[in-house]
């Protein structure tokens, strides 16, 4: 009999506790607190519950959070863009009413509205590549591919313009072929971005440079310029879409951001990273981190 009543109270504290773990969750979920659960009580299922709602708990306050900064992530990076495409496109007006007000259109003139013209379309292109990437709608298919294929034609896109500008190139690329598991159009696009970066905020220190190491694992390829540099304190928020490019280098120059953030995310997809190291005025470095290919059983293929 006195073992039936224990049981019965043991029974009703346990259905008591776990009636206020439900409650304090409820609650807890509701106020968006980060509080956890807690219940006194010996009687290890309810303390296993417990660990389990605070489990779910912390994963909720995660998901709100993370919901709360891509929100605030996408308004800013509106803004942003909205910006920069209102400032050429007032240019490109501009243009148009003196064309109209004039009796002869120069080539010029006309020359100067195509690449304001192309400028927004990049914008555009930029923000459509980033969204498409965020929500994996960006089909990158990975291959064995050589590395110092894909640098040396980047530099040689590049020549033209490197050389109008009075730019000094290092390339210190190996000659033989270095495979990486990556994808050829995804590495064009971080390289891209990379040195178009060089030639936009570290023109003033009129060098770009780029490099490859090769170790066992790994393949590191380095985009250096030794222009004003970016303060230590930005080199994790560099590469952050809220971040743009004028609040560490060059407030002079327009740009929304999103290149860095392009290219990181595309290293990420690739299984890879970017990375990077400055010091103002010396060298600031841009090193992306890829996978060696190791898919030598389908050599035939690729």
């Amino acid at each position: 009999m006195l073992y039936f009543i224990s049981n019965l109270l043991s029974a009703q504290e346990h259905k008591q506790n776990y009636g206020k773990s439900v409650i304090s969750s409820k609650k807890i979920i509701e106020t968006d607190s980060d509080e956890q659960v807690m219940v006194f009580t010996d009687n290890k299922e309810l303390i296993e519950l417990a660990a389990q709602i605070n489990e779910l708990l912390e994963k909720h306050l995660k998901i709100k959070a993370d919901y709360r900064h891509s929100q605030i992530a996408s308004k800013k990076m509106l803004s942003n863009i909205s910006h920069d495409i209102k400032t050429p496109m007032t240019v490109i007006l501009g243009y148009l009413e003196i064309m109209q007000l004039s009796e002869t259109i120069s080539a010029e003139m006309l020359k100067k509205v195509e690449d304001k013209a192309q400028g927004v379309m990049g914008m555009i292109d930029q923000f459509f590549t980033l969204s498409k990437i965020e929500s994996g709608d960006m089909d990158i298919a990975l291959s064995k591919v050589d590395i110092c294929e894909i640098c040396r034609e980047s530099v040689l896109d590049f020549y033209e313009l490197l050389s109008s500008k009075n730019f000094q190139v290092n390339i210190d690329i190996p000659e033989m072929p270095v495979f990486v598991q990556g994808n050829k159009e995804a590495l064009q696009r971080i390289l891209f971005n990379l040195i178009s970066n060089v030639i936009r905020y570290g023109a003033d220190g009129k060098y770009l440079g780029l490099s490859l190491k090769n170790e066992e694992r790994n393949v590191y390829v380095e985009v250096t310029d030794k222009g004003k540099g970016i303060d230590q304190m930005f080199a994790d928020s560099i590469f952050d879409r809220l971040f743009t490019m004028e609040d560490s280098r060059n407030r002079k120059i327009q740009g929304n951001g999103l290149g860095l953030t392009i290219a990181k995310n595309l290293a990420v997809c690739l299984g890879g990273d970017i990375t990077l190291e400055s010091i103002p005025y010396v060298k600031t470095t841009f090193t992306i981190q890829l996978k060696k290919s190791y898919f030598k059983m389908f050599e035939r293929n690729l």
